[in-house]
């Protein structure tokens, strides 16, 4: 049996009683759906309906076959549905480029509303510094990512293919070991460059923060060690060796918790950055991730 229309009009000449109604439901010819009624019992040998002055009643086999047939054409209705619903149904991979701590960049609420949102997309997560992660957007190794520049800079004027999208603003604090009060008495960026300094690479955006309040003045910080992680910089503030850049929340509970200072009146405005390669913007996966992040952010800048 390998007719499904046949089926179709077994079923709707058993629901209608008529062949001629059948036919109108069907948007077929009367004599179309009696050739298919036909045929059909003949390949099964079993005689379906028997007449009457009213038209056409099922027969005891109809009858029995009747629920059968309904729940094939349901399955098969089902299955219809399914395969059209998978033409809309966001597939493939994601790669995300990730900094600083989960909590700050919301992580895991981004993660869990694009798992609601698309639950056959796999996402490929990747750590680094800021700049690590605007390269491997640049050069498709990864397809979208987190990313900090000052305020309404973004990548900057030598990234022209990266969009970009703030999603909140805060400040980056000087910090310096437990005791060190009276050294950074004077805030004024001369006196606090000459000091010991915990550097970090080019690519962090500490380094840029740095260099963008520095460089015009001609200096450049006394470092004495660098690393490439915050929590190894923090450590070794506050064991002694030299200042470094914190965020507004580390900055305060590191303060609270383990006595380090913080620089009176010094503050670098910084914002957190989603990025992705302009050209990409409409791929569906890319969509995907700036429509959770606006759920997930409360509207982006």
């Amino acid at each position: 049996m390998h007719d499904l229309q046949a089926l179709r009009a077994f079923v709707t000449v058993a629901r209608e009683g008529s062949v001629s109604r059948a036919a109108a439901r069907l948007h077929l010819t009367q004599p179309a759906v009696s050739l298919k009624l036909k045929h059909f019992q003949e390949e099964l040998g079993l005689t379906l309906f028997r007449r009457r002055p009213q038209g056409l009643a099922l027969s005891k086999d109809g009858y029995t076959l009747l629920p059968a047939a309904e729940r094939a054409l349901a399955a098969m209705a089902a299955f219809e549905q399914n395969a059209r619903a998978l033409h809309g149904t966001l597939r493939g991979r994601l790669r995300i480029g990730t900094i600083v701590d989960p909590e700050f960049i919301r992580l895991g609420a981004f993660l869990h509303r694009l798992v609601e949102r698309a639950p056959q997309l796999e996402t490929e997560l990747q750590h680094g510094m800021s700049g690590s992660v605007l390269e491997w957007v640049r050069h498709d190794e990864f397809d979208v990512g987190f990313f900090l520049a000052p305020p309404g800079q973004g990548p900057g004027l030598e990234a022209p293919e990266i969009a970009y999208r703030e999603l909140t603003h805060f400040h980056y604090h000087v910090v310096a070991p437990p005791g060190w009060g009276s050294r950074v008495a004077s805030s004024d960026w001369p006196s606090l460059a000459g000091l010991p300094w915990i550097v970090t690479p080019a690519l962090s955006v500490h380094h840029r923060l740095l260099r963008g309040v520095l460089g015009p003045l001609g200096l450049t910080p006394n470092g004495v060690a660098q690393v490439d992680q915050e929590a190894c910089m923090l450590d070794l503030v506050r064991a002694g060796v030299g200042l470094s850049l914190a965020r507004d929340a580390l900055a305060m509970a590191e303060r609270q918790e383990r006595g380090l200072t913080m620089v009176d009146g010094v503050r670098l405005p910084c914002a957190l950055c989603f990025v992705w390669r302009r050209e990409r913007s409409e791929e569906p996966a890319i969509a995907a991730a700036l429509e959770v992040l606006e759920s997930v952010w409360g509207g982006l800048t």
